[in-house]
């Protein structure tokens, strides 16, 4: 392999020699080993962590970067390097030091809402820096105006909590007590920070050590060779696998966030025109995504900051979307994210003063319904591209919680990420009640109950959920709590108005809601944007998140499917004709449910026409957007 030019940054060059051409038996066991090594710093933090939203809903991510700060792995999301490396030189880095930020404005995209601590380590062999090993969690409050440091109703980032930008926590091993005595102290739980900060620091020191070991057995020239090899094995299998599924053109599609927590609900755009480039490009063969259209940023909190200038992290964030176009689900799943990803994508930014560009203080503890949407927009547009062969859109993101004193007397704190269904795909099925991010799961209710005073008095699948389509969307969950104190409630989540987009004819799968006390005499319907409802004691919390929206046209899908799908609760009796024009026989009771081929099929040729519209998004666009069923970029 020949030697590489030097790589510059926004901070300078950095320059490495370069060894020979790499043994590819030795490139297998050094990626397996990156691997390892970050798995291992993942498992040392949920086996060390103690807040529930660490330890137990594994909120947190590791990463592994070398020395050019390119990402090595793929396993999960991880932050960047850029911000340490821009603010304290690489050549001055000793054994020992420890660097910690959270500044979401100089995080180059890497950090989205201040509870996200990052932690990064350099890794030394021959008395130099030869990678990082980098960690980020989100803790369970930094400050601001609400517990959790995620107000809703901000209009500021000074509002959410302590903002640091990069800055030494070890020096040589030695600690930073100053700066660890301000965070605690800016902390409403300053003890699960502490630990949970700990658990990060020990989990990265370890995985430098492995990952020293590793440039120790065979030499920093080999490594760093393997080290090209493997991106650009991945720069040349997404260029041969991938990028060859899209035809040479340009397509626009764009999704909503559907409010901001201070103004009325409306259409906040995020929009994408994707242009596939030719392989005889001056700038060679590439998919360029513009993000011009983008709605202008928000008074609230729904902002994503600080990757406006390469967009090197959304690049390696928005590809896991392009792997749909694999040639086969299983070969989709071996597909790798790494550095070599950048050079297949060009991205291209609005001015400043948007929801992707926002002018510093504007708030961003919510930025999930951007960042997270941007993911459904891509998958969107690609489809216009390659006739539907993507999935319908999946549920994004949400954080809901209860907080007040428990039965001693002691301030609580619980949040949760409960998950949702994925989309139909061109193939199967959507996931029930998935986690978008890589291993984050619900917390087990026996935790729960033993330490905060509520009582788990249901979690289950979503009844008719899921979108309907040729291939039904995943279902998200119902989950219902019943306070055993007065306490509140509160919840970052979208999707309540806006659906989950079905797509080819797929039907949109159903939003999220929580009520409190249903059925009761103080039932009510919580905004999905809330920091404080009161809850009393006895009440019940009634959640029900998202379902995916479904591919293809419902009454296309096998009737067969549809009553094993009443059959396992998934869709109601009233379901299965409404929207799939199944004419079900027998009995739930008696294990006798079947359908009738002949007046199914005679049901399902006296529906109407379907909607013109590539997509469809649920009832709830209609009520944002003047009546309109659809928008323009829906259609083909």
């Amino acid at each position: 392999m020949s030697r590489r030019a030097p790589t510059q940054f926004p901070f300078g060059f950095l320059t490495d020699d370069r060894g020979a051409s790499a043994d590819p038996v030795l490139v297998e066991i050094v990626q397996g080993s990156l691997a390892s090594v970050e798995m291992e710093v993942e498992t040392a933090i949920g086996r060390t962590s103690r807040s529930p939203m660490i330890r137990d809903a594994h909120d947190f991510r590791a990463g592994i970067h070398d020395r050019l700060l390119r990402k090595l792995t793929g396993r999960s999301y991880s932050a960047l390097v850029h911000p340490v490396a821009r603010d304290f030189p690489i050549e001055e880095m000793q054994p020992g030091d420890v660097f910690f930020h959270n500044d979401v404005y100089r995080s180059e995209g890497g950090i989205g809402h201040l509870p996200d601590l990052c932690v990064t380590v350099p890794v030394f062999s021959d008395g130099r820096v030869v990678a990082f090993v980098q960690a980020f969690g989100h803790h369970d409050d930094i400050g601001g105006s609400v517990p959790g440091s995620m107000p809703s109703t901000a209009t500021s980032v000074f509002e959410e909590g302590l903002m640091v930008p990069p800055i030494k926590l070890y020096d040589r091993g030695v600690p930073n007590r100053a700066a660890l005595t301000i965070m605690t102290r800016n902390s409403r739980m300053p003890e699960s920070l502490s630990a949970d900060l700990d658990a990060e620091c020990s989990a990265c020191l370890m995985g430098a050590r492995r990952l020293g070991e590793l440039f120790d057995r065979y030499g920093v020239a080999t490594i760093e060779s393997c080290f090209d090899a493997i991106i650009d094995r991945t720069t040349t299998t997404y260029r041969r696998e991938i990028l060859s599924q899209i035809p040479v053109g340009s397509w626009t599609w764009e999704d909503y966030a559907e409010h901001d927590g201070v103004d009325e609900p409306r259409l906040h755009t995020q929009r994408i025109t994707l242009t596939r480039t030719a392989a005889d490009d001056p700038d060679g063969e590439r998919i360029v995504l513009d993000f011009d259209g983008t709605g202008p940023q928000a008074k609230g909190p729904i902002n994503h900051s600080g990757d406006q200038s390469d967009g090197v992290f959304l690049k390696k964030w928005l590809a896991p979307i392009l792997r749909n176009l694999a040639e086969s689900p299983e070969r989709m799943a071996e597909l790798d994210v790494n550095e070599g990803i950048v050079p297949l994508i060009e991205m291209r930014f609005p001015e400043p003063g948007t929801l992707l560009t926002p002018v510093f203080p504007a708030p961003t503890n919510a930025r999930t319904f951007v960042i997270l949407r941007l993911l459904g927009v891509l998958a969107g547009v690609v489809a216009k591209a390659v006739d539907g062969r993507m999935p319908a859109d999946q549920e994004t993101i949400r954080y809901t919680g209860v907080y007040g004193l428990d039965l001693e007397g002691r301030p609580y704190l619980m949040r949760e990420v409960l998950g949702g269904g994925s989309g139909g795909r061109y193939y199967a099925d959507g996931e029930d009640t998935i986690h978008v991010v890589p291993d984050s799961r619900n917390l087990p209710t026996e935790f729960t109950e033993a330490r905060f005073p509520f009582r788990v008095e249901s979690l289950s699948l979503a009844i008719d959920s899921g979108g309907p389509g040729q291939y039904r969307g995943g279902l998200g969950y119902e989950k219902q709590i019943r306070m055993l104190r007065d306490g509140h409630f509160m919840s970052i989540a979208d999707r309540s108005i806006l659906a989950c987009w079905g797509v080819r004819g797929g039907l949109a799968g159903a939003p999220f809601e929580v009520v409190i006390d249903p059925g009761g005499p103080a039932e009510r319907v919580v905004d999905a944007l809330a920091d404080a409802e009161p809850v009393a004691a006895g009440e019940v919390i009634r959640i029900r998140t998202t379902g995916g929206g479904g591919w293809g046209d419902p009454l296309s899908r096998d009737p067969e499917a549809v009553v094993r799908d009443v059959v396992w609760r998934k869709v109601s009796l009233a379901a299965a004709l409404s929207a799939y024009g199944v004419v079900l026989t027998g009995s739930l009771e008696d294990d006798s449910l079947g359908h009738d081929a002949a007046a199914t099929a005679r049901e399902r040729a006296s529906r109407p026409a379907p909607s013109a519209a590539f997509f469809d998004r649920g009832p709830g666009y209609a009520s944002l957007a003047g009546g309109s069923a659809y928008a323009d970029v829906d259609l083909l």
